[in-house]
């Protein structure tokens, strides 16, 4: 390698340009991950361009990424800001750039960029089973928690009963439920906001929100869900909830109950929705409508920035892009 192509110099704004390598480096990255756990035959394939332009959109100057001496991208790293919840992701190192030092330089990157945004909650998703990211991430400060359960509904045939979504509404009223969903949020757990993810959601026609009322017709809870292939070129199989929201948890069968309506109402057969471990009756809720587990992260936070569950209510926030 010259010397030229081992300098590395950031951070720099992610621009429409940027796209396709980065793509290309999130494949090559996370499929070496892969590898080197085991799992040789695991390719991850490019995702989607458009649910990257999403998450480099909603992270917005958290959307960061490192040149080399030739200007070809060397690493990136995406930091998120909800309210005052912070989290970083994807994030990747070029294969033969690792080992320099410049994993810990993005991570400490994007923990400075939300910690000037005053978020309350620092954190990142790491699959369990890798001890080195594991390790890693405990030598910047980091700590394991609990697990998030990633659980799949079948959707349920279409009726007539179509589930109400934010989309369904004039211009004007979704402006007034995105306030009143982050007004349900925040005061479920303060600090929560998912404004941002909402809008930007419905710009980039990746999917909608579930809205769940009460007979007086106050918003008690919502789930926004991506039905856009993650894949770019892939058939539509699930919906993925991003955020999730419920005023109280005897809530989560009615919204499991919409949300597998609304799989099959997007063309996808099932709903993929990540429980964070600190939601137990959740979790059970979920089961026991009949959901499979299908796979688990693990949930990290830096020190003296931990992630508080509800007092009452769920929130569930994703992690992931």
């Amino acid at each position: 390698m010259s010397d030229a192509a081992g300098r590395v110099t950031g951070p720099f704004p992610i621009r429409p340009a940027d796209l396709a390598p980065l793509n290309e480096l999130f494949s090559d990255a996370f499929s070496e991950r892969y590898r080197r756990d085991g799992m040789s035959g695991v390719r991850v394939p490019p995702l989607n361009p458009a649910i990257w332009r999403f998450a480099i959109e909603s992270a917005g100057e958290g959307a960061m990424l490192w040149r080399d001496g030739l200007g070809r991208i060397a690493a990136f790293n995406l930091a998120h800001v909800s309210g005052t919840e912070g989290w970083m992701g994807p994030l990747a190192v070029r294969e033969e750039l690792q080992g320099r030092g410049i994993g810990r330089t993005i991570v400490r990157a994007a923990i400075e960029r939300l910690r000037a945004a005053g978020c309350r909650v620092i954190g990142l998703e790491t699959m369990p089973r890798t001890m080195d990211n594991i390790g890693f991430y405990a030598g910047l400060g980091f700590v394991p928690g609990h697990l998030t359960v990633t659980l799949t509904l079948e959707g349920t045939p279409a009726t007539d009963a179509r589930p109400p979504l934010l989309s369904a509404h004039t211009e004007a009223e979704r402006t007034a439920i995105i306030a009143e969903a982050a007004a349900l949020a925040g005061d479920v757990k303060d600090g929560s906001d998912y404004s941002r993810e909402i809008a930007c959601t419905l710009r980039h026609a990746l999917g909608d929100m579930v809205l769940l009322r009460d007979a007086r017709g106050a918003l008690r809870g919502f789930a926004l869900f991506h039905d856009a292939p993650l894949v770019e070129g892939r058939s539509r199989e699930e919906i993925r909830v991003l955020k999730l929201v419920l005023a109280e948890t005897a809530a989560m069968s009615a919204m499991a109950e919409a949300l597998a309506a609304q799989a099959r109402r997007s063309g996808a057969l099932r709903v993929a929705v990540r429980v964070q471990g600190e939601y137990p009756a959740a979790f059970r809720a979920l089961v026991a409508r009949g959901a499979h587990v299908r796979w688990t992260d693990l949930r990290m936070t830096l020190t003296g920035f931990d992630d508080v569950p509800a007092a009452t209510g769920v929130v569930l926030s994703n992690w992931e892009i």
